[in-house]
């Protein structure tokens, strides 16, 4: 039987969605992966065996054939366990495929059927919007971030067991509810550290506030323990608020780096980046 699920792959901070086709036939044993997948996809095949068993599921012992379209588009990570374990399931009449098209699904699995946090839930959330589709199924720690795109249901879910029971009727999820405007004025400016914390450091301070002012760049030089970091650490706080649309797209830089915490779906305050000063060079 022939059953398709739908997730989606990040390039930079945009999504595409893709096809997962899977198809159980007779004959020998065999599980074949195909359509440009990394080896983080290809063991999904061990976790999904391992989850579905230890959940009281079936794994088909039959030939597995998994494609996952455009085939020239390369799959990387771990985040297509969830919507391969689901067209198994569906392909093999465990779960009832009728709704199967209109949701995206994504999710990690653990060997117990619970559910791992993803990267790029909100740009994966905003082309699912995009493509007409009802809803995304997640892990409930990124549910928050994919809630703040209106118009599309989002679920976040714990284990292998709640996809099961929605697909089929048996039990029902609540939607993730993100009031996306009160989240980003509840929170503009909050910042943990402030500009007016620094105590003396006068010509510094305005040459910091010329430069917040006019969006110039700053050099600061000095001995250990000058003071610079601390300076620069509180510069943003100086600077302009961001809007909703920068910080949709600061947002969508940390959902893909998988540096937003389950707790926040906005981030609200420009960002401080520190990296060290020995650090190289990107090689191409």
């Amino acid at each position: 039987m022939l059953v398709k699920t739908f997730g989606s792959a990040v390039y930079g901070i945009q999504a595409i969605t893709i096809t997962v086709e899977v198809n159980i036939s007779g004959g020998k044993l065999a599980y074949f992966v195909v359509g440009l997948p990394d080896n983080a996809v290809r063991e999904s095949m061990q976790r999904v065996e391992t989850a579905l068993q230890t959940n009281g599921f079936r794994m088909p012992r039959q030939r597995i054939v998994v494609n996952m379209a455009p085939a020239d588009i390369r799959k990387e990570g771990s985040a297509y366990d969830l919507t391969i374990a689901v067209a198994i399931m569906a392909a093999s009449n465990q779960i009832d495929a009728e709704l199967l098209d209109k949701f995206i699904i994504m999710g990690e699995l653990s060997l117990d059927g619970s559910l791992q946090p993803i990267k790029g839930a909100l740009p994966i959330a905003i082309q699912a919007r995009k493509d007409g589709f009802k809803g995304f199924i997640l892990p409930k720690q990124n549910a928050r971030e994919a809630a703040i795109v209106n118009d599309l249901e989002v679920y976040g879910v714990e284990s292998i067991k709640d996809v099961v029971g929605f697909f089929n009727g048996t039990s029902e999820l609540k939607p993730e509810i993100v009031n996306t405007r009160e989240e980003f004025y509840d929170s503009l400016c909050n910042y943990d550290s402030d500009f007016s914390e620094v105590k003396g450091q006068e010509n510094i301070k305005r040459a910091l506030e010329i430069a917040a002012a006019g969006g110039h760049n700053v050099i600061l030089i000095g001995p250990p323990g000058a003071g610079k970091t601390m300076l620069a650490r509180r510069l943003p706080s100086i600077l302009p608020p961001l809007s909703l649309y920068e910080s949709l797209e600061t947002t969508k830089i940390h959902s893909v780096a998988g540096k937003l915490a389950a707790a926040d779906a906005l981030v609200t305050i420009r960002p401080f980046r520190s990296p060290h000063h020995t650090i190289s060079d990107v090689m191409q």
